[in-house]
């Protein structure tokens, strides 16, 4: 049965509720409509904002052969289906949404067929895309971000309710209590009203929606927090060592039951923030989502507080982001050069480091050009002094 959301679903850019900078006049989408082109993209931000929306208004705009995949529901079998259909067209485009769960037959199929040209891609994500897209598909696309919508937007949207139901009779103190508690989310916001007309009738009141069990005042609570800033603080407080105010957070995120953000921030936290201060960390956090995908709700919560409570009392240490940022500035102002003859694959004169004391010795490594080149300083923790200092010891010593 078609959803309030699927019969409200705009057929055009210029219906489409917020993403301005996309749809908007003179905007990206709206001159390729108007060109009658299309391009390899993806178009990426949170659930409910209107990414397959666009995509639709767009195929149905400049008037494209397309094929609507999922990349969780839909078989390799789906996709080769497809791409058979693709090597017949010449104008074929697939949309793919959730494409950051297709697996890597899938990709590998997808990828031929993009670079071949044989069809053209518009990928859907709700995740960030420099994360969870495979790098060779990612360079071949136009990244675009949609926006998070606010109340103003949802509002918009909700006022069209009446196309399909004629008679509803809520007032704008409801609606505009619906676009409040959607988060952004305008799938949410249909879909509670559509529900709230069939459970209350087509008058329902605000104290009807307050008698549903759902998720309405996760995204946005008294404090109007959205997810990403919940993200940000649960980050934050672990980073600060502030426990409690963790612990908090991590409550807030379960329940939003955004799960895959929620353990890549995790993982982010544990190097990016934790890194060589405290290296085991690493493995058990990994271990602690690990088994919170095969617990499931409601005891996933357990494993997860663990991981989260030694995360935010663990010394802290920034040196691999530090690290790695100074090698990136250095490769993106110099021209490196070659690698050094005697440590390529056909060199003779390589000195093997197992042959000499300590398992060291003295040659270069590095480039010509940036051969002096220092990255790494060690942090002031433990771990990493000690490390260091015996890296240091066996080159004096020997």
């Amino acid at each position: 049965m078609e959803t309030l959301a699927e019969k409200l679903r705009p057929k055009n850019l210029s219906e489409v509720v917020g993403q301005t900078h996309l749809v908007g006049k003179n905007k990206i989408l709206n001159n390729l409509v108007k060109n009658k082109r299309i391009f390899n993209m993806i178009l990426h931000g949170k659930s409910g904002i209107g990414k397959t929306t666009i995509a639709l208004a767009l195929m149905n705009e400049i008037g494209c052969r397309y094929r609507l995949l999922n990349a969780t529901i839909n078989s390799k079998k789906d996709f080769e289906i497809v791409f058979e259909e693709a090597k017949m067209y010449d104008d074929l485009i697939l949309i793919v949404d959730e494409i950051h769960r297709m697996n890597k037959d899938k990709q590998d199929l997808l990828l031929s067929f993009i670079e071949s040209g044989k069809l053209v891609l518009i990928g859907l994500t709700s995740s960030n895309p420099y994360h969870s897209i495979n790098p060779a598909i990612r360079s071949r696309c136009q990244l675009l971000e949609l926006k998070e919508l606010n109340e103003e937007d949802i509002y918009k949207a909700l006022l069209r309710v009446k196309e399909i139901y004629t008679d509803i009779n809520i007032t704008d103190e409801v609606y505009k209590h619906i676009a409040h508690i959607s988060g952004g989310d305008m799938r949410f916001a249909y879909n509670l009203t559509e529900f709230c007309i069939n459970s209350f009738g087509n008058s329902f009141k605000i104290a009807d929606i307050q008698t549903i069990n759902n998720k309405a005042n996760y995204f946005s609570d008294k404090n109007e927090d959205g997810y990403y800033d919940l993200i940000s603080a649960f980050q934050k407080s672990i980073r600060g060592s502030d426990v409690d105010a963790a612990i908090h957070y991590l409550v807030r995120l379960i329940d939003t039951g955004e799960f895959d953000i929620l353990y890549r921030r995790m993982l982010v936290i544990a190097y990016e923030d934790i890194g060589m201060a405290n290296p085991t960390l690493q493995t058990k956090v990994l271990t602690a989502i690990q088994s919170a995908e095969r617990l499931g709700l409601p005891e996933l919560y357990k494993p997860l507080t663990q991981a989260v409570v030694e995360m935010a009392l663990s010394p802290k240490s920034n040196t691999i982001e530090k690290t790695y940022m100074k090698a990136l500035t250095d490769l993106e102002k110099n021209n490196p050069g070659r690698v050094p003859e005697h440590i390529r694959t056909t060199s003779s004169n390589y000195k093997y480091p197992h042959n000499f004391k300590n398992h060291w010795v003295k040659q270069q490594y590095l480039p010509d050009n940036i051969k002096t080149s220092k990255y790494y300083t060690p942090g002031d923790n433990k771990y990493e002094q000690e490390m260091y200092k015996f890296n240091q010891r066996i080159k004096e010593e020997n």
